[in-house]
């Protein structure tokens, strides 16, 4: 059945473009008037209307005839995220959550993901609280082995999440989760982070998935409890991090093997009750006087974990099913500039001539 003109696509094309409704009416012609009403939805547009606002914010007209519905953020990053970051952003960022929501949702009716771990959902008041627990369950149900856990982001693409890679420079954003009945669990993380950042992100997302079916004001706290004991559990960190003292150097050298930050492991020990309370601040007190807490020292830094589902996903389009750059485009309702944009898309060869 053919889709209706859907006036919540329009505001997400012109939120995606960080445009208020009178720089859209400056830059398409259609009265401001109009927009407001097209938005929402006290009138249809007109052909001449379609294809002013079309070309304008650069989306195909075919964009705004889709039958989904729009979205709004999920409750954890109003939680974490809305006081230090102004609306505007908080819009564009909506809009991209969306259209990559859509993109995502039609390029899985073409690839069947078969999950080879199985993700349990498991409320955290049932286990008394304690997200220690059931990070241990999770690990436990994976047949992770003991000690730092290697390519978090192959554990979680294996339990049938996808996990992808979203350019929240200009926010301060560090990742969320989208769960919709129709859609694998989706993972949106920050790629401008460091590695430790992300690995820690993308646990606490994950605790989110396994925990938090409703939101609740402490699932924040919960999520990072989680986000430790899968990355750093106790009966296996403590005799890295008890029996002698914690310095800087003992932190520094710890990182790459855990890989976590050396803030992380920090935390961890206190958690634990490996150090005492004064050798905690003592701790801290360093961290500061070095800088370490606003930045730890790069070399300390290791290698990325990329996802690889969601990009097998577009070269199976690309190679398999003989898609070109712009037919997928089309396909997707989308513009060449966004789908690279939003995409892990292969570069154009270069163009070569011969010379005489």
């Amino acid at each position: 059945m053919p889709a209706d003109f859907n006036q919540d696509l329009l505001r997400i094309a012109r939120q995606a473009r960080g445009w208020s409704q009178t720089e859209l009416s400056a830059l398409s012609g259609v009265s401001q008037a109009n927009l407001s009403k097209l938005e929402n939805g006290l009138i249809g547009p007109t052909d001449d209307v379609l294809k002013s606002v079309s070309k304008a914010l650069d989306f195909p007209v075919e964009f705004f005839f889709q039958n989904d519905r729009v979205i709004g953020l999920p409750m954890s990053v109003q939680y974490r995220k809305r006081a230090s970051v102004g609306q505007r952003a908080i819009e564009r960022l909506e809009a991209e959550l969306n259209i990559r929501i859509l993109h995502i949702r039609r390029l899985l009716d073409s690839a069947e993901l078969e999950p080879e771990l199985s993700l349990p959902r498991l409320d955290v008041d049932e286990y008394g609280g304690d997200p220690e627990r059931i990070a241990d369950l999770i690990r436990r149900t994976w047949l992770v082995p003991s000690g730092p856990l290697r390519d978090l982001v192959e554990w979680v693409e294996r339990a049938g999440c996808l996990v992808v890679h979203c350019d929240f420079a200009t926010l301060k954003v560090d990742g969320f989760t989208v769960q919709m009945p129709d859609m694998p669990p989706c993972i949106f993380l920050n790629r401008n982070m460091p590695a430790d950042r992300q690995r820690f992100s993308l646990a606490h997302e994950l605790g989110h998935v396994v925990m938090h079916q409703v939101p609740s004001p402490e699932m924040e706290e919960e999520a990072n409890d989680f986000a430790s004991a899968l990355l750093m559990p106790e009966r296996d960190i403590r005799p890295y991090l008890s029996g002698r003292r914690l310095t800087i150097q003992r932190l520094a050298a710890l990182k790459p093997v855990w890989r976590v930050s050396m803030a992380a492991l920090l935390y961890r020990a206190k958690k634990i009750s490996a150090i005492t309370e004064n050798q905690s601040q003592y701790a801290w007190r360093q961290m500061s006087s070095l800088g370490y807490r606003r930045a730890e020292p790069p070399e300390l830094d290791f290698k990325i974990e990329m996802p690889t589902i969601f990009p097998e996903i577009v070269r199976l389009h690309l190679e398999e099913l003989g898609y070109g750059v712009s037919d997928l485009a089309q396909a997707l309702r989308s513009s060449e500039a966004d789908l690279r944009a939003l995409h892990p898309l292969p570069t154009a060869a270069p163009q070569l001539r011969v010379v005489k």
